[in-house]
């Protein structure tokens, strides 16, 4: 009886995961972000969805770099490997010039610059997208929750 070759081939998924948030509300994933985080963390959180809305923040939830928090207080604020970025996000799969977030009139919008990997709103790939509190971002390991302030929302 002739056996058949057995196929050595490995075959191997890459998981992005999924977000952790996708039934809550943005309501919830900001308060599970801020149950999660030390007093001065939270504060200064609480400081941006309080303020006006002239500004706004992402914190990294997941990934490399947890808890990190970048103000965005410009008109774009660069998102990229490169270390001029205003948010640098040192992984290989992150791009040089990866995103950006523009403020305007109506809020905040974010575009993808021609990434590699994409950029993800809420697991969704997208070129741009309008943001409000609780979206999740993800640019590439990094999963970073978008806040503004209440008046935006």
């Amino acid at each position: 009886m002739k056996q058949e070759p057995k196929n050595s081939e490995l075959t191997t998924t890459l998981h992005l995961g999924v977000r952790s948030v996708v039934d809550a509300s943005p309501e919830d994933a900001i308060s599970a972000l801020l149950s999660s985080m030390d007093p001065q963390s939270a504060s200064a959180i609480q400081a941006i969805i309080d303020g006006n809305d002239d500004r706004s923040m992402v914190v990294i939830h997941r990934g490399p770099g947890k808890g990190a928090r970048f103000l965005i207080a410009e008109e774009n604020c660069s998102i990229g490997r490169s270390s001029e970025s205003a948010i640098f996000l040192d992984d290989v799969t992150v791009s040089r010039a990866h995103a950006q977030i523009t403020k305007k009139s109506n809020g905040f919008e974010i575009l993808d610059l021609g990434s590699l990997n994409g950029t993800y709103v809420n697991n969704g790939s997208v070129q741009s997208a309008q943001l409000k509190t609780g979206d999740e971002i993800q640019i590439g390991k990094f999963h970073l929750i978008f806040i503004q302030a209440k008046s935006r929302n």
